[in-house]
């Protein structure tokens, strides 16, 4: 892929350098097309009608697909939600976990991860157990009935070391965030069981979208927290409560059409470009922002190789700094769980120049 040509598929990036798909990922031209049709279908031809209904159910098997492709899994392991957060909800709130289980986690979690944990602690029982996001491999015990951590830190952009967390036999459940359409996935290769997914960050998709891997071999120890028509195998008999095939059984409520045509169209841009060149982009634009802000003497924050970089200035406020860098045309955030800490996320949508302007004015 050519990265002009890529690049070009962005409108954002002709008024700024963004550096924030960490939260939000830009919107390649060809979703809000996608996005902009899919209204008009609606509001000229109506909302009813069983093609219509039949519509949003083939939009939503093809979005699942997409995601299945990005993840290397079969679309039966997929369920459709509305972010990370959602998908963690739905394992920790479907195991039964009970009174002194204990779930081990690590001290670079967002709150999306947190919260739930929290509500786990709090409502069922179970011990929590923080502790440092580069040893958790080394931590799991006996009594650990859960490891429940990100595969890339959203903090700092440290990758987790799955394959020693894979080893342990312990299941585990990644807050994959900052790690779908960034870095490459395969969840077969990893080892894990839960991998919960957002689709608005590094797969440029809506807000309200994400997807939920679920290991086949963990569908049956997983009760239905929210069951809905799209879960059942049998809308007719709907309180036996039989649960459809795979992991659409925890969909989160009846798909929209919206959201599909626009994860859809942005998941078509990035396969088109080859999702090995996107990561491999990425990952080798980020390497080389870390290394410029170090040689300028700017401390970055132990990272993986991901597309995050976060870096420490220890003189100025972080939040003043983020909206000095936006007036610039850099758009970056600040990492609210660490002081002076402002996160660069870097796409194959960047190119050089822009990290070079970055680093200058950060250096100033």
């Amino acid at each position: 892929m050519d990265a002009p040509t890529f690049r070009a598929q962005f409108p954002v990036l002709e008024r700024c350098a963004y550096l924030n798909a960490g939260t939000e990922g830009p919107v390649p031209s060809r979703a809000i097309d996608a996005a902009r049709e899919r209204i008009e279908l609606e509001g000229r031809l109506g909302r009813s009608g069983r093609s219509f209904f039949m519509g949003l159910i083939e939009l939503a098997s093809a979005a699942r697909a997409g995601y299945a492709e990005v993840l290397g899994c079969a679309g039966e392991q997929v369920a459709l939600t509305g972010s990370t957060t959602d998908g963690v909800n739905t394992v920790l709130s479907g195991l039964d976990l009970r009174s002194g289980d204990e779930i081990l986690t690590t001290d670079e979690e967002h709150p999306g991860l947190l919260a739930p944990l929290g509500l786990a602690r709090r409502s069922r029982g179970v011990e929590l157990r923080v502790v440092p996001f580069a040893e958790i491999a080394g931590e799991v015990r006996s009594s650990t009935r859960l490891v429940a951590c990100s595969h890339v830190s959203w903090a700092s952009g440290q990758v987790v070391d799955t394959a020693s967390l894979a080893a342990t036999g312990v299941p585990l459940l990644f807050d994959a965030a900052q790690a779908l359409g960034a870095v490459p996935v395969d969840v077969g290769v990893l080892g894990c069981d839960f991998y919960a997914c957002s689709g608005q960050k590094w797969l440029c998709g809506p807000e309200g979208s994400g997807c939920l891997f679920v290991r086949p071999e963990r569908l049956q120890e997983l009760e239905i927290p929210w069951p809905s028509y799209g879960s059942l195998a049998d809308a007719q008999r709907p309180l036996e409560l039989e649960p459809t095939v795979g992991a659409a059984r925890f969909d989160h409520g009846f798909p929209s059409g919206l959201r599909s045509a626009w994860a859809l169209a942005a998941l078509d841009v990035l396969r088109e470009a080859g999702w090995e060149w996107v990561h491999e982009r990425a990952a080798t634009l980020a390497g080389k922002l870390a290394e410029s802000l170090t040689e300028r003497g700017i401390e970055v924050l132990p990272r993986g190789r991901s597309t995050l970089v976060s870096f420490r200035l220890a003189d100025r406020d972080a939040d003043q700094e983020v909206q000095r860098l936006a007036e610039h045309g850099v758009s970056v955030r600040s990492v609210p769980i660490y002081a002076s800490v402002i996160r660069a996320s870097v796409g194959a949508w960047c190119d050089e120049e822009e990290l070079e302007r970055l680093v200058a004015l950060v250096a100033e």
